[in-house]
Formats: C-alpha cells, structure tokens, sequence
C-alpha cells in the first residue's frame, strides 16, 4: 500500500569555499548553518521532519520562498539523501517538478522520450508509439525533431509535462511550474492534469497558490526555515498561515 513515512528526516548541503575563519564565524551566526565532523559549513535545509502520509491524502506544502518545499519534494523523488533520520516512500512515483530533469539537452525531444521509456523497460515499439502521442499532444511539431538545448522555457514545459503525464504514478509529487506556463497549453491539459492527481493514491504538491490549495488538497503542512511550522487540515493551517 502506498504511503509516506518521515522520521526526523534532515537534509543538509555543503558549502564549499568557506575558508576564513572570520567569515566562518558570521556564516554560524545563521540559524541554518552549521559546522559539520569535517569542518565544513553546511546548510540546514530540513530540520527534522516527521510526518505521516497515507492513500487518499492529498498534501499541500506551503511557505515562503525558501522554507524548503522544493527540497522536500525532491528528497521524497529520491534526488537527495537524508544525512539524519528515516524515509520510507511505498509505491510507484511520479514527479512533476524540474522540468529538466533527465533530459539529455543535446538529444532531441523525440530521443529523450525514446530514452525515458527504454530506462523505464519499455520496448522499443512502444516508446516510439509513445514518442508520437507525446509529439501529438505536446504540439510540439518539428521541434520534437531538434535538440532540447534549442526549446523556450515554455516548450520545454509542454515536452515535460507530455511525457510526465503518460504513467499513472501511485505517489504524484508536483511542483507548481506545472500549474502555470501558455494557457492554451494548460487549458488542454487541465483534463489530463486532473485525471492524473485523481487517479493517484497520494498527491504532495508544493505551490504559493492557495486557491490551488483549496481545489486539489485536504492537508496543508507549512515549512518555515527547513522545519515543519504546522500541518493539519487546509482550512485550518490556511487560516492561521
């Protein structure tokens, strides 16, 4: 069955390059930094996290900038490891969050789609048959047929979103660049959009739109500075945010 589960889970990223002791010393006055085993000033970007996810959730995760959405998304894609605590993630994942990632920028649209199925176990006719709905749906035209290093943020976007969509994840994590970006674009793909977070048995969706908030998501948990600052129902966390 899917589920969440976060013990205390603590992200921390290194800064390299801080040699002087007397910049040292101001860094440390941050409330985030720290010196770690290896005299290395770190950043402290979660805090000891513990929270609880089960099927039929669907978790908003608000804050202001920097108050670690993102990363928390990402740890729970599995881009970053825990240096403290335990992370259980259960379940088939689906990430709408870098819409970069995994892409070759000197392949081709069509080549990255190909590429993704086959990491995926796909044969080789079905990633071509999905390289095609892909195309279809995207209206990306020629442009699939050229390096990724050459598309608009915003094809990029369409490319992304396109090929994310195509499975049918257990866990759907999300950042809000999905909900945004050329309308015509997102007026299509709303419908496909809503099927997917309907059809996934956990959704975390990391946004600053509240009303987004209040459409899609039944718990809200805000993070300020890389700690959990509440978390509980929407109404509830929204009104005291």
């Amino acid at each position: 069955m899917a589920h969440i589960l976060a013990d205390r889970v603590t992200i921390e990223f290194p800064l390299y390059h801080v040699g002087a002791r007397s910049l040292k010393k101001r860094l440390m006055a941050a409330s985030r930094l720290r010196e770690d085993d290896s005299n290395r000033i770190v950043v402290a970007a979660l805090r000891e996290l513990s929270f609880a996810v089960a099927p039929g959730e669907r978790v908003a995760l608000v804050g202001h900038n920097g108050a670690g959405k993102t990363t928390l998304l990402r740890t729970l894609a599995g881009v970053y490891e825990p240096v403290g605590g335990r992370l259980e993630v259960a379940g088939s994942i689906g990430s709408l969050i870098d819409p970069s990632a995994g892409m070759d920028a000197d392949s081709t649209g069509r080549e990255n789609i190909i590429l993704r199925g086959l990491f995926r176990g796909m044969p080789e006719e079905e990633c071509t048959a999905m390289a095609a709905e892909v195309g279809a749906f995207s209206g990306l035209g020629e442009f699939l047929d050229v390096p990724v290093r050459t598309y608009s943020a915003g094809m990029a976007v369409r490319l992304a979103f396109a090929v994310a969509t195509l499975m049918a994840p257990q866990i759907l994590l999300m950042d809000e660049w999905f909900l945004a970006g050329d309308a015509d674009f997102m007026a299509r793909a709303r419908e496909r959009l809503e099927a997917l977070v309907q059809g996934a048995d956990i959704l975390v969706l990391a946004t600053h739109d509240m009303s987004i908030v209040r459409q899609w998501c039944t718990r809200a948990i805000r993070l300020g500075g890389g700690r959990i600052e509440a978390d509980g129902p929407v109404e509830e966390i929204l009104g005291a945010a």
